[in-house]
């Protein structure tokens, strides 16, 4: 039987967002991913990326998170591997970015099954080829591939006829060299004397990060494990975990809390006052500790980047991380020998080795969360400042972002075109009826969404998610309050537009 993958990311729902596909668990099924690997494999073959002469091993890694529907897209893409002819490499249940870590350093292809940060409804399959995660191009390439697929092989309702688990037995070496690549990197006991909360929740790194903290000299505080999985998403900290962080440090008077999202590529990190750091701050001071000259943030971030003149250029570009690859591939290009990313929600990628405390980080282009959380605890530990300290020498921009769930994404898109379809007189004049509280507009930037620059150098930015039915706003101003404000006031007019 012939499938399309155009066709079946329309039948199923489940589409590609970044890096792969993401979908409701329910319309994931084994047929559905084994197709999707399947063509992955197909398009790595027809661009001369897989096979014995590119791909030596003749192999394919393989992880998951910690989602209670993971295992089962695990077993789905292990035979979908198999049955093309490679070897399976199962790297257990790790981060992102060790899995991706170690298909750069075999000179593999990677496949991590995870839904991030979103609801445990859904599901996802992100795919990594030899030079690292897919972008924007290879999607397309992707969607385009026919496949042939044994009509036996699935029921009627497009589960394996046969359940037998594809699955090889583990190989920790992935997750031992990433834990290796940290613990390296910073001197003997450079995190002594500071007492560390980990919220350790449904995140795939929990156990993990503890064991580097204390590895790096620092006491650990085991916090918040949770047996059902908990979407944490660090651009829209929940309220629970803003209470949470507060009762935390006061209760073991914690120096800061470290933690990530469900697949450990975004990081989340709270300061000695349990106020938890946004993410595109905690980024910034990340670049600023491995010493980055060229810098590449989505169109989202705070502007301070740009304001503290740290950094000799910066790039913005849409959101997502295939851009801010795209972006860095071309500083590569011009032969800048410190390149890095990073985006609002934190995660940070390497483009090109970097050398500090006499160890060679080599690079890694692809969201990253530990290298944030420990660099920014040992940035505090060597100017002797607080984690609010360190974030307080930066120009006093705030960001705040926040979202709307349940909102179909023809509404958000709709939305944003109310605003952008007209001229540019006219895009003004709809907007600042529909908002008058927040004056004239200054500047608009249509690359991702809506930006607005408003007079007072407020900032409103209207953009639909990718890869959920959500509206999202981020919002900046001079003021932590005003940010949130401004950000809430604008998300009351939307629901009732």
């Amino acid at each position: 039987m012939n499938i399309s993958i155009e066709e079946l990311m329309h039948s199923s729902q489940v589409k590609f967002g970044t890096s792969g596909a993401r979908g409701l668990v329910a319309d994931m099924s084994d047929q559905v991913c084994y197709a999707y690997t399947l063509g992955f494999i197909q398009y790595l073959e027809q661009t001369q990326q897989m096979g014995r002469a590119a791909n030596p091993s003749n192999s394919i890694a393989l992880a998951g998170d910690l989602r209670a529907s993971t295992p089962d897209i695990l077993n789905a893409c292990a035979k979908a591997i198999i049955d093309s002819g490679y070897e399976v490499i199962y790297t257990g249940l790790i981060a992102t970015p060790a899995v991706a870590l170690y298909g750069l350093t075999q000179q593999c292809p990677a496949i991590m099954v995870t839904g991030s940060h979103i609801p445990d409804d859904r599901n996802g399959i992100k795919f990594y080829k030899l030079a690292g995660e897919i972008l924007k191009e290879d999607e397309i390439l992707i969607k385009h591939q026919v496949i042939n697929v044994p009509d036996s092989l699935f029921d009627a309702q497009g589960q394996f006829s046969d359940q037998s688990n594809g699955l090889p037995s583990l190989d920790s070496s992935a997750g031992n060299a990433y834990q290796q690549r940290y613990q390296d990197l910073f001197p003997a006991n450079a995190l002594a004397g500071k007492k560390i909360g980990v919220y350790q929740h449904s995140g795939v790194a929990r156990d993990m990060i503890p064991a580097i903290l204390e590895k790096l000299g620092a006491e650990v505080v085991l916090l918040g494990r949770a047996e059902q999985f908990i979407p944490v998403d660090t651009e829209a900290v929940r309220e629970e975990d803003i209470k949470l962080a507060k009762q935390w440090v006061a209760e073991h008077a914690l120096d800061a809390i470290v933690s990530t999202d469900g697949d450990a590529d975004r990081p989340l990190i709270s300061d000695e006052n349990g106020d938890w750091l946004r993410g595109d701050i905690v980024g910034f001071l990340c670049a600023q500790y491995l010493h980055i000259d060229h810098i590449v943030t989505p169109v989202s971030s705070n502007t301070g980047v740009e304001a503290s003149g740290f950094f000799a250029d910066v790039k913005r570009t849409r959101i997502g991380s295939p851009y801010v690859i795209e972006a860095m591939n071309d500083y590569i290009e011009d032969h800048y020998a410190a390149v890095a990313g990073y985006e609002a929600n934190g995660g940070f990628l390497l483009g090109t080795p970097i050398r500090r405390n006499e160890y060679l980080l080599t690079a890694l282009p692809t969201r990253d969360a530990i290298i944030v959380l420990l660099t920014l605890l040992h940035s505090s530990v060597e100017q002797g400042l607080s984690i609010s300290q360190l974030s307080a020498q930066l120009p006093q921009r705030f960001t705040y972002s926040d979202r709307i769930k349940d909102f179909a994404t023809e509404r958000s898109q709709a939305l944003v075109s109310r605003y952008t379809a007209g001229t540019e007189a006219e895009n003004k004049q709809a907007i600042e009826a529909d908002f008058p509280q927040f004056g004239r507009i200054s500047q608009m930037n249509a690359l991702d969404g809506l930006r607005i620059t408003f007079a007072n150098n407020d900032i409103i930015h209207f953009r639909p998610s990718g890869n959920a039915p959500e509206f999202r706003c981020y919002s900046e101003s001079d003021s932590v309050e005003k940010a949130q404000t401004i950000n809430q006031s604008a998300l009351k007019i939307i629901v009732n537009l």
